[in-house]
């Protein structure tokens, strides 16, 4: 099974455009079951009324927050719920809930998962990947953020760090959940920090990347950005002294952490 982990907040004008998209990819391209878990996270539109409507349409479990939590939380509860109701060779395919990421690369995602990694993300900066709609100022410090965060936290043929759009063994994150507990997302308050917070982690227990190619459409984003850029980059800190060699355990590793190869 592969489970789509949607964040939605304010998405009542992505919807229509999104979920129709999932569905065909799956249903007439790929052929293959899937499940959408949505978290509503205290959405003031239309979104909570239009997700009921959909899910007597497509396969899907609502999460809902009464009040907005912000990414962090949202985050956490998506993969605790989706950690819960899989199995361990199952897939759990995160993305954007604001028509930015198209369903069109999941199949590049599923076959690297078939080639052995445990985690893949979509990245705009390998053969074939790139960003359409992105202007000069969101463009330069998407660029500084990887470079900041492969500098501090170097993987091995990783390029894109920031990409929110991933596929992930749904073994692996039982497993980190079962590892790190409630810590598994620690800085929840921190903005977009926590797309670089599961790679700290999954690094950690010894979970193997991969990247394959896609194109960011900024072009079609309709909804209003989440992210706050202070917050975030004061979150990306906040990593650096948590697991960052002298302070922490990215270099040499938590010598009791047991890793997923093991």
């Amino acid at each position: 099974m592969i489970y789509i982990l949607l964040p939605a907040y304010n998405e009542e004008e992505s919807l229509d455009y999104l979920l129709p998209k999932i569905d065909k990819a799956f249903k007439e391209d790929m052929k293959l079951d899937y499940h959408i878990i949505v978290c509503d996270d205290g959405s003031r539109d239309k979104t909570a009324k239009m997700l009921k409507e959909y899910s007597e349409k497509l396969p899907m479990t609502i999460i809902t927050h009464e009040i907005n939590r912000g990414l962090g939380e949202t985050s956490r509860d998506l993969f605790e719920k989706a950690a819960k109701i899989s199995n361990d060779d199952d897939i759990f395919i995160r993305m954007d809930c604001d028509d930015t990421h198209e369903p069109q690369f999941i199949p590049s995602l599923l076959e690297r998962i078939e080639e052995g990694c445990d985690v893949v993300i979509a990245s705009r900066f390998v053969e074939g990947g790139g960003q359409e709609g992105l202007d000069g100022y969101r463009s330069t410090i998407s660029k500084l953020a990887n470079l900041f965060m492969k500098f501090f936290f170097p993987i091995k043929g990783l390029k894109e760090y920031s990409s929110g759009f991933r596929a992930y063994k749904a073994k692996a994150i039982k497993h980190v959940i079962e590892v790190f507990g409630n810590n598994f997302i620690q800085l929840k308050g921190l903005g977009f920090t926590v797309t670089l917070e599961k790679v700290v982690k999954l690094k950690i227990i010894g979970a193997k990347f991969g990247e394959a190619p896609f194109v960011l459409r900024y072009d079609q984003k309709r909804s209003a950005s989440k992210m706050v850029s202070s917050i975030t980059t004061f979150g990306y800190m906040t990593l650096v002294l948590l697991y960052y060699w002298p302070w922490g355990g990215w270099r040499t590793g938590y010598k009791n952490v047991k890793k997923l190869h093991d």
